[in-house]
């Protein structure tokens, strides 16, 4: 192995650097802070849904040197964090002098049993110190007169206290004091994620100090699995008891967190957050902006990456159709050298990809310009934290009447996501009517092998593909 742990892993908790000790290397974080007594956190879920075990990690920021961060603990292995900080509800006050958040949430009856109130006061928190967040605005019924997003809870759940009374604590709170050590502290860099290597019977746990090192070990091991955001490894570990004999973290190296928009291109780095592109990209490609707000929670986004999404093929995951309408490539990395493949041939199979054992996704590449004509529609049985039935990704030209280009991505009708070809050219080329739609829905619904299971029946999935696209005509008539 080339990486070597040149020092203890540790991390700084609280304010006080904290060795990790001899641990297995899947530990979470969770489980670390609590078998240390920091108690707060809990487990309620274990798939990073409910909030119960939110923390803040000190992690470069958009518009400050550091932005502190919620993350779910439960999903992140703890050997991740090494060299880095990070702040539990523990931290953030005590009785005797409590945080804003905690007092706001204590004064307004935001909590009765307590189990999920150290996961709302850590997510709450995170939005507190967000940039740009400032008092004085009117807000709307998802955004308070003090600026806070009520997206950044949405990964918090809460059985018993009912959401009006946190809602409430969230609006009421004021601007950071000039003097707040936690506002403070955004003014300098994150400590850099230290090269790392531990081991523990279970296995291997590797941050290599870069690329080209990630790539070497890839083509040497091919029982390597990578982890980013661990929001998809993290449920394997947990709720399957999923052991890689060696896993390698690559969410903060630099070759893989490019950003760009040029004139005839956007770059995303792999290892980039989709909360990252997000705020970089600040609505500037529009059917990416419609997705978003609809991938799971703001929890899940702040350590889920766009390369992560793509890298488990999951038939399933909401980024493939957005960026299969967007016709995207992908840049492949090895130790062998680079090669660009078009997203729509990336997938193979269930979980299967064009991706070799050695290769990562280093880059995704969207062409520009941008079709004048997007939208993303996701059906699921809940508006927001949830995972598709079906979703939609359109991409549409339409010139003088007539469609001169479509590209359509769908997801969740088939072992893979996939563009609906058949769709696509029962448009181009045909007036953009009422008639041509309706023609076209009827391709649709027929498009992909959709399945029965707990989420959908094949039929309802069919159904609503034919029903999105109608939509997708009449929102744009309408507007």
């Amino acid at each position: 192995m080339t990486t070597q742990a040149l020092r203890a892993p540790a991390v700084t908790v609280n304010g006080e650097l904290t060795a990790l000790g001899d641990i297995p290397v899947h530990t979470t974080v969770l489980d670390w802070l609590r078998d240390r007594g920091l108690t707060g956190a809990k487990e309620g879920c274990a798939e990073g849904e409910c909030g119960a075990c939110s923390v803040l990690v000190a992690r470069a920021g958009t518009d400050t040197p550091t932005e502190w961060t919620a993350v779910n603990a439960c999903l992140l292995p703890i050997a991740s964090l090494d060299g880095q900080e990070l702040i539990t509800s523990e931290g953030l006050g005590s009785p005797e002098a409590l945080h804003p958040v905690q007092k706001e949430m204590a004064v307004r009856g935001g909590s009765q049993c307590g189990y999920c109130t150290p996961g709302f006061v850590c997510s709450m928190a995170a939005e507190y110190y967000r940039p740009g967040r400032t008092c004085g605005g009117d807000g709307d019924h998802e955004h308070g007169p003090n600026g806070f997003d009520l997206h950044s809870l949405s990964g918090n759940l809460c059985r018993c206290t009912g959401y009006r009374p946190i809602r409430d604590a969230a609006y009421a709170l004021e601007d950071p004091p000039e003097n707040d050590a936690f506002a403070v502290r955004r003014t300098s860099p994150p400590p850099a994620p230290a090269p790392t290597g531990m081991t523990s019977p279970e296995g291997e746990f590797i941050r290599p100090a870069s690329l080209n090192e990630v790539l070497t070990v890839l083509g040497d091991r091919n029982d390597a699995v990578i982890v980013a955001g661990s929001t998809d490894l993290g449920v394997q570990v947990n709720i399957f008891g999923s052991r890689p004999s060696l896993t390698i973290a690559i969410d903060r190296l630099e070759e893989l967190r490019e950003f760009s928009f040029g004139e005839d291109e956007v770059r995303l780095g792999a290892a980039l957050t989709l909360t990252e592109i997000e705020r970089r990209l600040a609505g500037r490609v529009p059917l990416l902006g419609e997705m978003f707000p609809q991938f799971a929670s703001r929890l899940i986004r702040n350590g889920a990456t766009i390369g992560g999404n793509l890298g488990t093929g999951s038939p399933i995951g909401d980024t493939p159709p957005a960026l299969l309408a967007l016709d995207v490539s992908l840049v492949l990395a090895s130790s062998r050298g680079e090669r660009t493949v078009a997203l729509s041939d990336y997938f193979t199979g269930y979980r299967q990809t064009v991706k070799a054992a050695d290769e990562l996704i280093r880059t995704i590449v969207i062409p520009l310009p941008l079709a004048p004509m997007t939208a993303f529609h996701k059906i699921a049985k809940r508006r927001f934290d949830d995972i598709s039935s079906v979703a939609i990704g359109y991409a549409v030209d339409v010139q003088d009447g007539v469609v001169r280009d479509a590209k359509i991505g769908l997801g969740g009708v088939a072992a893979t996501p996939l563009r609906a070809r058949e769709t696509e050219a029962a448009l181009v080329g045909r007036p953009w009517s009422e008639e041509t739609v309706r023609i076209a829905a009827a391709v649709m619904a027929a498009e992909g092998t959709p399945m029965d299971d707990h989420r959908a029946s094949s039929s309802y999935r069919s159904a609503m593909l034919g029903q999105s696209l109608l939509r997708f005509y009449f929102q744009g008539v309408a507007s």
